[in-house]
Formats: structure tokens, C-alpha cells, sequence
């Protein structure tokens, strides 16, 4: 009690983020062998890293006595490259889940708000939250962000919009025409987030980068953790025009990127044909999943990401009865979503025994 009246009122309110439920926990808990358990509820890579990363990784780990480059020199400069701007215009996190805390640290307090999707990335709610800054959400119909009811929305407090695009837990995606009648719109005031965590899956993704080489007030957030499976590394950038990237980096803490993540990072860039052989077999497990839920009159959001939201009538008592059977995917209730799962593509055999199982449940 002594504790709770001397801490911030807004962080005792939290709710914290609860990650999908990790294999080894699973596997103590219902005594199998890990290898028997198919996870399909984080949005991973189940193809895992590139073995040129691996390669890197192993080498970096030579030197794990030192401090790694905090300026992260080759790495941001490779990303820079890659996307056509100067470094100074890259910004390095422990994840891109680091960079979102970053841009609240730079422009939320209590007098001011953050705007975000109905069903968009649950972090948002609880950065702008930890932060006493005020959430506004925005409804999306059919699951679709709303550009101009989140333009609307915008008012002399409001400081940052963030757009998850693909949009996490829906798969869903907003188009360049959308995007740039929000731009237009768009106060100097306001920073536009655009998280693109699942660009990579994408066939013909909208160019948010042309608003930062115009110099625009936005941030474009891209991770390591998804197309290029190095999510236990936490790695990931942003990328924003010069004033709001050494905002950014003012408020980061040193050394926030270790050095086995940027060798990895550095090496995953590289290997183009790793992140194609991943989308390939991403958008056959798409296909394959979404025929199977079409066949069997289930109703689900056609998705562009490398996961599916699928409505199963009671999403927590889902996910319980597969994990029972070794088949972790994720329930919604979090997101305002109780009849509905998350489930991410993964290799064949896993996306048919994800079905096989689910099939059993939702006959029982």
C-alpha cells in the first residue's frame, strides 16, 4: 500500500503488455518436449534468421567484453543507404517497440494526447498511458485505419498519430492515396508515426520515405524481428527527418543497441534472398490458411502481414484448449477482441497442425 501512494497514479493503472506465451513456459507446464509444440502467436519468423546472421553473430559474440558502438556506425549507415537518406536521419532501438518509447518520451506529458486506430498495437495505449499523456482512439471501420476521422481527431494538443501499416492485430493496410490526403492535413505541430513492422511482406508498399526526405514532421518505425527473424535479439530503427531523429536520440540511453544485434542486423540486411524465401513461404501459409477458413464458413480479416485474425466465438477458450494440445496462438481480449485469435503463418506442417487442432477444438 506504502508503494502504491508513493508511485505515479498512471503507472499503478497500468495494464502490462503480455506477450504471447513462450514455448519452454508451455512446455513445463503441460510436460512436453518444446519441439513438440508448434507457436503460432507472436508474429515470429519461422523460417529463423539468415545464416549469414548467425555467422555474424557468433563472430561478435569474439568480442563481448567490449562496449558495442553506441553510435551504431555501420549499421545506421547501411540503413541510411538502403532507404536513401543521410545517418543522421536513423535512429537505432532495442526493438522499434524502443523507438515508439522514444517519440513519447520526446513529445507526451500530461497536457497532451496520442491518436491511434480502435484496434491498432497495444503498446500505443500503454506508452501515452505511462506517460499521463491522453489516448484518443479512433474507430476503424472493417478494421481499416480511418486517415481522415484520425485527422479529424487532431486538435492543438494532440502531438503524435501513429499509423500501423500493416496494422497489427488486423493485417490490414492503408493505401499511398489515404496517406497522403492525411499528409496534407497533417499540423506542424504533429508528429505522424508510421509503424511498418511487416513492410517487408509487402508486394507494393506506400513510400512514407519520400516524407522524410521532404523533411516532414513523421517517423517510419521498421524492426529486424519479423521478416528477418531476429526477434530475440530486439533490434529495430526509425527513420525521421533531422530534428525529430536528434530528439530522439537525445533521449535514448547509451548503448541501447548491443553489438551481437547490430552484426546481425548488419549481416540480415545483406541477405535478400533469405527475407524472398520467408514471403514466399509467407504468402503460400496466407493463401493456405485463409482457404482453409473461407471452406469452413469462418469468418476472418484478409491479411497482407504474416498473421490472420480469425473470429472463433470465444477467443480466450480457443487459445486455452489448443494450448492444451501444444498449439500456442494468441486471444484478443486485449485488443477489445474477445471472439476473436491471432494467428501467425508458419511453416506448412505447422499451419496444418495449427488446423488440425483448431478443427478438434471448435468441433468440441
Amino acid at each position: 500500500m506504502f508503494m502504491q501512494g508513493s508511485a505515479n497514479q498512471f503507472v499503478c493503472d497500468l495494464v502490462a503488455y503480455e506477450p504471447g506465451k513462450p514455448v519452454e513456459e508451455t512446455a513445463r507446464e503441460l510436460g512436453l518436449c518444446p519441439e513438440e509444440i508448434v507457436k503460432l502467436a507472436s508474429n515470429e519468423n519461422p523460417l529463423g534468421p539468415s545464416p549469414k546472421a548467425k555467422e555474424a553473430m557468433r563472430a561478435a559474440l569474439e568480442d563481448a567484453q567490449l562496449y558495442p558502438d553506441g553510435g551504431g556506425w555501420k549499421l545506421r549507415n547501411a540503413i541510411a543507404e538502403r532507404h536513401g537518406l543521410g545517418m543522421e536521419q536513423v535512429v537505432l532501438g532495442n526493438g522499434s517497440n524502443e523507438v515508439i518509447e522514444l517519440l513519447c518520451h520526446s513529445f507526451l506529458n500530461r497536457q497532451t494526447s496520442l491518436i491511434a486506430a480502435e484496434h491498432a498495437f497495444v503498446v500505443y495505449k500503454l506508452m501515452a498511458t505511462l506517460f499521463g499523456a491522453k489516448y484518443v482512439e479512433v474507430p476503424d471501420p472493417e478494421f481499416v485505419h480511418d486517415l481522415n476521422a484520425m485527422a479529424d481527431a487532431i486538435n492543438s494538443d494532440t502531438r503524435l498519430v501513429f499509423i500501423a501499416n500493416p496494422n497489427n492485430p488486423t493485417g490490414t493496410l492503408v493505401g499511398q492515396s489515404e496517406i497522403d490526403r492525411f499528409m496534407e492535413r497533417l499540423p506542424d505541430h504533429v508528429v505522424a508515426v508510421f509503424d511498418e513492422a511487416y513492410h517487408e511482406f509487402l508486394s507494393d508498399p506506400p513510400d512514407t520515405v519520400k516524407y522524410v526526405k521532404e523533411g516532414r514532421n513523421v517517423c517510419i518505425l521498421r524492426t529486424f524481428s519479423k521478416a528477418h527473424g531476429l526477434a530475440a535479439l530486439r533490434i529495430g530503427y526509425g527513420l525521421a527527418s533531422g530534428p525529430v531523429a536528434d530528439l530522439l536520440n537525445r533521449a535514448r540511453q547509451p548503448f541501447n543497441a548491443n553489438a551481437v544485434a547490430q552484426a546481425g542486423a548488419l549481416a540480415a540486411m545483406k541477405d535478400d534472398g533469405h527475407v524472398a524465401r520467408t514471403v514466399v513461404n509467407n504468402d503460400e501459409g496466407l493463401a493456405f490458411l485463409e482457404k482453409a477458413f473461407e471452406q469452413r464458413g469462418l469468418r476472418y480479416v484478409p491479411s497482407v502481414a504474416n498473421f490472420v485474425l480469425l473470429e472463433v466465438g470465444d477467443g480466450d477458450a480457443v487459445f486455452q484448449k489448443m494450448l492444451e494440445q501444444g498449439v500456442i496462438v494468441r486471444a484478443m481480449r486485449g485488443y477489445k477482441l474477445p471472439g476473436w485469435v491471432r494467428i501467425s503463418v508458419g511453416t506448412r506442417a505447422q499451419n496444418e497442425r495449427c488446423l488440425e487442432v483448431l478443427d478438434g477444438v471448435l468441433r468440441g
